[in-house]
C-alpha cells in the first residue's frame, strides 16, 4: 500500500455503501475460536466479503474466513471482522493492520481484539479466558515504522502507556468477574515458539504467547481508538505441559468455548 490511510478510508467508504452503515461504534476483530461464540450476538443485518473491499486479503488460515459481518447490538452498529491476516503469511505490516484502520476510518471507536493463545501460567486452564494488560511486542516490527502518517494523523511516536483501555477492562470484569488478566507476548510464527523461547517470556512478564493482535493494537491506539483484548487460553505454551502442540487443537479449543465466548461476547458488547 502506498499510502495504507488513504487505502483505509477508501475500504471504510467501500463498506458504508455496501452495508448501508454510515458509522460503526464498535469493531471485533475474530481470532481462532471466537466466530462460533460471536453468534450469539445475533443474527447480522449485512455479511460483506472482504475481497469486495480495498487493500484487503484473503487468509491462507484454517479457521479465518474473509467477512464483515455488521450487527444491531443495544442500539450500537458492531462490527465483526472474520478474517485476520498475519505477517507470517508474507504480508507486509500494513496489510495485517488494514482491517483495524478501515474498521476506525468507518467510525469505529472501540477495538476488541480477540485472539487464541498459548497459556504460559500451568494454573490457567485450557478454555479460559484472560483480559489482556499489556503486551510485549516480539516480532520485530511496527505498524507505524517507514513514512511518517500523513497529515492530519497522529505522531508515529505514539505513546502506548495506556494501550489497553483501564476502562473496557474494568468493564469486562464487571460483566464477567472470573476474568482474569494477563501480559500477552507477541511473536512472529508461523512455528511454535521452543520451550527456552517461552522461559524467556515468563521471564519478561508475559503470562500469554501468540502470533496476533499487539500490530493491530498498536495501529488501533495511533488512530485514538479505545482498545480491549480478549485472549482465549487454547493450549498450554511449550514447555508448560507435556503434550505437543498443533493447530488443530487451537480449533477445537475454540469449538468447545463457543458456549462460554458467546455468553461472555453477549453480556460485554452491548454495555461497551
Amino acid at each position: 500500500m502506498k499510502n495504507p490511510y488513504e487505502t483505509s478510508t477508501h475500504a471504510a467508504n467501500a463498506l458504508r455503501e455496501i452495508t448501508g452503515v454510515d458509522s460503526y461504534d464498535i469493531a471485533i476483530i475474530l481470532g481462532s475460536g471466537w466466530k462460533e461464540g460471536a453468534v450469539a450476538l445475533g443474527t447480522p443485518t449485512s455479511e460483506v466479503s472482504t475481497s469486495d473491499l480495498p487493500g484487503f486479503v484473503a487468509p491462507t488460515v484454517a479457521g479465518h474466513s474473509g467477512q464483515i459481518l455488521s450487527l444491531k447490538v443495544n442500539g450500537k452498529n458492531v462490527a465483526l471482522v472474520s478474517g485476520r491476516v498475519h505477517l507470517y503469511e508474507g504480508n507486509p505490516v500494513d496489510v495485517v493492520v488494514h482491517p483495524v484502520r478501515t474498521m476506525i476510518a468507518a467510525g469505529a471507536s472501540r477495538i476488541v481484539l480477540t485472539n487464541a493463545c498459548g497459556g504460559i501460567d500451568p494454573a490457567v486452564v485450557t478454555g479460559s479466558v484472560v483480559v489482556i494488560r499489556d503486551h510485549i511486542n516480539l516480532t520485530a516490527t511496527s505498524p507505524l515504522e517507514g513514512p511518517a502518517p500523513p497529515e492530519g494523523y497522529g505522531s508515529r511516536f505514539v505513546d502506548l502507556t495506556d494501550l489497553y483501555s483501564a476502562r473496557l477492562r474494568e468493564i469486562a470484569r464487571g460483566v464477567a468477574p472470573e476474568l482474569t488478566d494477563g501480559v500477552y507476548a507477541g511473536f512472529r510464527g508461523p512455528h511454535y515458539e521452543t520451550p527456552a523461547e517461552i522461559v524467556m517470556a515468563r521471564t519478561m512478564g508475559a503470562s500469554l504467547v501468540g502470533m496476533s493482535t499487539v500490530l493491530e493494537a498498536i495501529a488501533a491506539r495511533h488512530l485514538g481508538a479505545e482498545v480491549l483484548g480478549l485472549s482465549l487460553v487454547s493450549n498450554h505454551a511449550a514447555g508448560v505441559a507435556k503434550e505437543h502442540l498443533n493447530h488443530l487443537e487451537v480449533l477445537e479449543a475454540g469449538q468447545k468455548a463457543s458456549g462460554f465466548l458467546g455468553t461472555l461476547l453477549g453480556r460485554l458488547v452491548p454495555v461497551l
